[in-house]
């Protein structure tokens, strides 16, 4: 398709859509994550990761979903409550490298995540979109936590937009986490991101292998299932530099944080280069302070 008639602002559009992160909830309960877990034993041991991590999408109707599944090597002791504070889920939002700000409200069915989306460079919180995400904790037992964030309307006639997170424990050491997130799209959403995919998208991919070539070598899936993928792993990254800082002293997490997830997304550099790692840190730091001050004249009202 010729992306001339969509114009920028509709590529504009295109590009931050493919960066929110929603998913539909599950009914699940330990027993069921932890039976997934076993289903999953054989991925989670072989995969194109190097990493306990499987993956998968889909596509039906007018819907996206992803979902990834994996073993976290700390306790669920450190990592339930880690993740079970709204404020903890704008420390890890923030490192996705479009999360322009994130701050959260208080709301009449309780916290509100405002989260500000945009470009993969400095830019002004009017110019980025604003998300307002409903955070609810579903369980929160000795061994399992599921949290619930929910948006109902986005850009371009996008709605129904839902992340969860559940996490259970395996043993004494290790957790089981799932991460998943989906959204609804209409007629003008799918044109706006086929012509990004046209376009400035047109060499990404995603991680799920639809073949391989002559030589042996992957054939990764594009398209909308691409983007779906990219970004469940950017913000499982995000989790995991999170729960991986936490045992830094907390005057060096934030760096911490910041550094590990860069890292992370430089190992799969076909699907998740962006940025230099200085470029990303100077931007980063500057988001953070930014939101930091917002956060301080907010509370000083």
């Amino acid at each position: 398709m010729n992306p001339a008639p969509v114009g920028a602002a509709w590529l504009r559009a295109a590009m931050l859509m493919t960066l929110l992160i929603v998913a539909p909830a599950y009914a699940q309960d330990p027993e069921a994550l932890k039976a997934r877990h076993s289903a999953l034993a054989e991925q989670l041991t072989n995969n194109q990761f190097q990493r306990p991590l499987y993956l998968e999408s889909r596509q039906i109707s007018d819907a996206l979903q992803g979902d990834i599944y994996a073993v976290i090597e700390q306790p669920y002791g450190v990592v339930g409550p880690a993740l079970q504070a709204s404020t903890h889920w704008c420390d890890i939002l923030i490192l996705h490298l479009n999360v322009k700000s994130c701050r959260v409200s208080s709301g009449p069915d309780g916290d509100v995540l405002r989260i500000n989306i945009g470009h993969k460079f400095e830019q002004a919180l009017e110019d980025a979109y604003l998300f307002e995400f409903t955070y609810r904790v579903a369980a929160a037992t000795p061994d399992f936590l599921q949290v619930l964030l929910d948006a109902e309307d986005g850009p371009l006639g996008t709605s129904r937009y839902r992340i969860m997170l559940e996490v259970v424990a395996l043993d004494a050491r290790r957790s089981f986490l799932h991460l998943s997130y989906a959204y609804a799209y209409g007629f003008a959403a799918s044109i706006a991101t086929q012509s990004y995919l046209a376009t400035l998208g047109r060499n990404k991919v995603g991680f799920s292998i639809v073949e391989r070539n002559a030589e042996g070598q992957p054939i990764y899936i594009g398209g909308m299932r691409g983007v779906i993928e990219r970004n469940t792993m950017r913000y499982y990254l995000a989790i995991e530099a999170y729960l991986s800082a936490l045992s830094a002293p907390p005057t060096t997490r934030q760096e911490k944080r910041l550094n590990l997830w860069h890292s992370a997304i430089e190992q799969y550099p076909a699907q998740l280069h962006e940025l230099e790692r200085g470029q990303y840190l100077t931007m980063k730091r500057k988001e953070i302070q930014r939101q930091q001050r917002n956060a301080s004249d907010a509370a000083g009202k």
